[in-house]
Parts: structure tokens; C-alpha cells; sequence
């Protein structure tokens, strides 16, 4: 079997490939786009870092492939969608990097702090600027923490270390969980009133983009410090500018940004910007451990069939995998759909099979539910292997149950998220062979194929609804391919599922809550 290491990787990754008998591995780097399709239809495996895009065209030529294996944490630049569809099981290795990138950040707070990139660019160019760079203790002051899953807790615990005053905003993780590992848990608005220095340790989801931006600036303290070692974009980078032209942020440090390399950069003009080149993950312990990582699930998948941090399949045998393949599909979906409905910190899923699935061991189609959950929390950290770990972790308590009445459906999976604001349930079944369908949220009944862009809105069940909303996408144009309308029972509202040619713009969406008989509008993403 051949394996094609794409990206630069480290030895000991290497190692482990050319050492295992009946494993091939070529190492090509620096290949372009159409010089990597026109040798991938070789390769039972590819390796990858950041650099290697695998796109759906790439994965079509992809005759022989089995398996991706990203080295690190992120897959913005897989289609993970694409390799699914092929059969394709995409793995990485999210507990690699994950101390290196919290240290970094601390070493940003500490940089930034006593002007060192400044004092020594000073000295290099022949000057002595001791009063020009005056710095400030970290002692006693106030770091504002945003996410604390695995690199953001691991950033709270160092920098109390340092004897900072550490609070913490993340509003997946219940605030007991947070203040039993000995943090204050505070909202986002006490956050930035509070906070002397603010460090961001979240995904880069659809509601993380451009959260600290203009009206989160204005909230801050004046001399606040900013610190972003998570995911180019999180912080708006024009906002950011303003900020510290005007004063109110005294300094930021930056290892990401919104386009990689960034070329260009306004901000590089400020003398109180100090930036590094993506380098949370790079020392050589890490890349060390995530070429182990990688090699060791690679090999053990292909000589094996052992299927370990895989993001888009379980860890069960073929055969089993075929036939729960659609409700494995139907239950991250259906987790998805419950995290984009639900606001609050997730306390508890409860799990209900419903009628007849044949003797099947449902299990992965929980983790699968659970995988589908926190996708929208913690991105590319989950997977089909550590998914109830990572539950448990964030306090989140799981219940299965079996019935038999499933009424008069076949069969029937419910799915209800108990969280600090709120519950919902969402009910779904398989129609045929693979037709994944939603046929009930809360008490709405409908008939949705959860897939594509798909926007959730909630109206008075009165006339001219539908019709409003249809005139405003159409002077957008913007074409309705599928629309699904539930009635709440009993009560005056409407529940419609619009699938539409393309995403709702952000102005379509506001456009569309100014309408009389509009209540809510919501976008929805589905990651398989």
C-alpha cells in the first residue's frame, strides 16, 4: 500500500512509514494543485498539514485513496462532505498541538507586556529606548478568557500560575463546570468590562467570525490587550486597527489572520502589534507528536482496519458501517440541527430509538448525535472517538433509551438537549433505504431533508407570510428550491424550512426581520 506525505511532516512521522513492512511512502512537497491530482490516483493514504487543499476535484481523482490524515488539529482545507460521499475517512490528531498553542499565548501576554519584539528591534537598529518602553506587570491583572475547551483551560490554569485574575466566557460549558476548575465564569458583556488583557481560544465558526469587532471594542476597558492564537478572523482585523489607533486597545498580538500568509497588513504599521507566522503548533515536541499520531492511525487503519480520530465515520467494521451508515448520517444531523436551535450550555441529551432497527447496536448513532452536537462548539476537535469524552468533559449528561411505539413510522430517533435557557426535541427517521427526513421539532410537525442551505424561520400563521418574504429573496436573487412549512399545534405560529440556491446574506437575513410577520430567521449548516 502507498502513502503520499504531501506537506512537510516530521521525521519520526517518516520513520514510521518507511520502517512498517508493506507500507510505500513518497514525501512531495511544494506539489501545485494539478501536479498533486495527476499522482494521487496512486496512493491508498495521503498525509497532509495546512498547505495540501483536498477539494472535490482532487478527491475525484482519487481513485485508490482509503484515507486523509491531517497532522494537527484544523481541516478547514478538507471537503470533508466530498470524502465522505467517496468513502473516504478523513482523520487528524487534535491532541497534538494543544499545550504548545496554550503556551504561545502566554508568551504573546508576556511579549506584549514588556515590549519585548519592540525593545529588540531598539537595540538592533543601535538605539536605547528604556523610557519609551515602559511595560506592566502581569501580576494581579485581569485575563479575560474566551472558550475554555482544551487550550483555553489549559491558558486559565498558566496564567493563575502567574497570579492573574482569570474569568472565563463560554457559553457551552456550564458556569459550575468553569468554577469548579477554580474560574469565575462571567458573560461576554462582564468579560470585556472586566478584562486588563483577553485571549481567544474558540473555533472559527459562522458566529465566532468577527466576534471581537467594533461594538466588543467599545465595551473593553481603555488600554485593554488582545491576544488571538485560535483562528485568523475571530478578531476583525480593520476593527482592530481603529481600536488601537484611537488608544483603547494599548497593544495586540496576533499568530493568525484572516488570510494566510497575510501580504499586506495594515496593522503591521502599528508599533504596538506584535505577530507571529501561525506558530501556536510549531515546536518541535508538537510537530513530533502529531507525525507519530498521524502515522501510527494511518498504519493501523490500512494494515488493520482500525479506525481511530476519525471525523466523518465510527470506529466499527465495514459491514456494520453499511447498514448504519444513513442513521449515523441522520443522527449528527440531527445533532447539528439541535446545537443551531438550542442556546445555553448543553446539561443534557437524552437519546430515544423508537420501533424496529433490525438488532442493530446503536451506539455509534449516539456518539454520532453527540458528534453532531458539538461540531458547532468545538469544531475540529470532535470526532467519532471522542466524542462522549468530550461531553463528559463539558458536564454534559447522555441517557439512551429504547421504545417500542414508534407510531406510525418504522422507526424513529428523538433527540432532546436540556441546556440552562432552554429545551428542545428534534424527531427523525429514515424513509426507504438512506432518506434521511426531520419530521418533528418541539411540537412542529414537518417533513425536512436536513441538507444544503437551509434557513429556519418562525411566522405569524397568517396570510401574506409567505408570500413577504418570497418578494424580498426574489429582489435579491435569490431562487427557493424547496420550502417546508410545519404549524405549531395549537398555537399561532409557523415553522418553515427554505431551502434556497445559495446561503442567506447577512442583509437578506436582517431585511427579512424587519417583516411584519416575520418572528425569527435562522441559517443553518450542515457539515456531511
Amino acid at each position: 500500500m502507498k502513502v503520499l506525505v504531501s506537506d512537510n511532516l516530521g521525521e519520526a512521522g517518516i520513520k514510521m512509514f518507511q520502517d512498517e513492512e508493506g507500507i510505500d511512502v513518497d514525501v512531495k512537497t511544494g506539489l501545485s494543485p494539478e501536479e498533486l491530482k495527476s499522482i494521487i490516483a496512486d496512493y491508498d493514504a495521503l498525509v497532509i498539514r495546512s498547505a495540501t487543499k483536498v477539494t472535490e476535484d482532487l478527491l475525484k481523482a482519487a481513485t485508490k485513496l482509503k484515507v486523509v490524515g491531517r497532522a494537527g488539529i484544523g481541516l478547514d482545507n478538507v471537503d470533508i462532505p466530498a470524502a465522505t460521499k467517496r468513502g473516504v475517512i478523513v482523520m487528524n490528531t487534535p491532541g497534538g498541538n494543544v499545550i504548545t498553542t496554550a503556551e504561545h499565548a502566554i508568551a504573546m501576554i508576556l511579549s506584549l507586556s514588556r515590549n519585548i519584539p519592540e525593545g529588540t528591534a531598539s537595540l538592533k537598529a543601535g538605539r536605547w529606548d528604556k523610557k519609551k518602553l515602559q511595560g506592566r506587570e502581569i501580576y494581579n491583572k485581569v485575563l479575560g478568557v474566551v472558550g475554555f475547551g482544551k487550550i483555553g483551560s489549559i491558558v486559565a490554569d498558566r496564567a493563575r500560575g502567574l497570579k492573574m485574575q482569570v474569568i472565563v466566557y463560554d457559553p457551552f460549558v456550564t458556569p459550575e463546570l468553569i468554577e469548579k476548575a477554580g474560574f469565575e465564569s462571567v458573560s461576554i458583556e462582564e468579560l470585556y468590562k472586566r478584562s486588563d488583557y483577553i485571549t481567544v481560544h474558540v473555533p472559527k465558526l459562522k458566529n465566532t467570525t468577527g466576534m471581537i469587532n467594533k461594538d466588543a471594542f467599545d465595551q473593553m476597558k481603555d488600554g485593554v490587550m488582545i491576544v488571538n492564537c485560535a483562528r485568523g478572523g475571530i478578531v476583525d482585523e480593520d476593527d482592530l486597527y481603529d481600536a488601537m489607533n484611537s488608544g483603547k486597545v494599548a497593544g495586540a498580538a496576533l499568530d493568525v489572520f484572516e488570510s494566510e500568509p497575510p501580504g499586506v497588513c495594515q496593522l503591521f504599521e502599528l508599533d504596538h502589534l506584535i505577530c507571529t507566522p501561525h506558530l501556536g503548533a510549531s515546536t518541535q515536541e508538537a510537530q513530533t507528536k502529531v507525525a507519530v499520531d498521524v502515522a501510527g492511525q494511518i498504519i493501523d487503519y490500512l494494515k488493520n482496519g482500525t479506525v481511530l480520530n476519525a471525523v466523518n465515520v465510527p470506529s466499527v467494521t465495514g459491514d456494520i458501517l453499511k447498514k448504519l451508515n444513513p442513521l449515523l448520517t441522520l443522527g449528527n444531523q440531527m445533532g447539528s440541527l439541535q446545537a443551531q436551535l438550542s442556546n445555553g450550555a448543553v446539561k443534557e441529551v437524552v437519546i430515544e430509538y423508537a420501533g424496529d432497527f433490525k438488532g442493530l447496536d446503536l451506539s455509534p448513532v449516539s456518539i454520532a448525535v453527540l458528534r453532531g452536537l458539538l461540531t458547532h462548539v468545538v469544531k475540529d476537535d470532535v470526532n467519532f472517538v471522542n466524542a462522549q469524552v468530550l461531553a463528559k468533559e463539558r458536564g454534559i449528561k447522555v441517557t439512551e433509551a429504547t421504545s417500542d411505539d414508534s407510531g406510525e413510522y418504522i422507526n424513529l430517533i428523538n433527540v432532546k438537549v436540556n441546556t440552562t435557557e432552554m429545551t428542545n426535541t428534534v424527531t427523525g427517521t429514515i424513509f426507504g433505504k438512506n432518506e434521511l427526513r426531520i419530521v418533528k421539532i418541539n411540537n412542529f410537525r414537518l417533513e425536512l431533508i436536513p441538507n444544503g442551505h437551509i434557513s429556519l424561520i418562525y411566522n405569524l400563521d397568517k396570510p401574506g407570510a409567505i408570500g413577504s418574504f418570497a418578494t424580498l429573496l426574489g429582489k435579491n436573487n435569490i431562487n427557493i428550491d424547496q420550502m417546508q412549512v410545519g404549524q405549531e399545534e395549537g398555537g399561532e405560529l409557523n415553522i418553515i424550512f427554505l431551502k434556497t440556491n445559495v446561503s442567506l446574506p447577512p442583509h437578506v437575513i436582517e431585511e427579512m426581520h424587519q417583516l411584519e410577520l416575520v418572528k425569527t430567521v435562522t441559517p443553518l449548516e450542515f457539515d456531511i
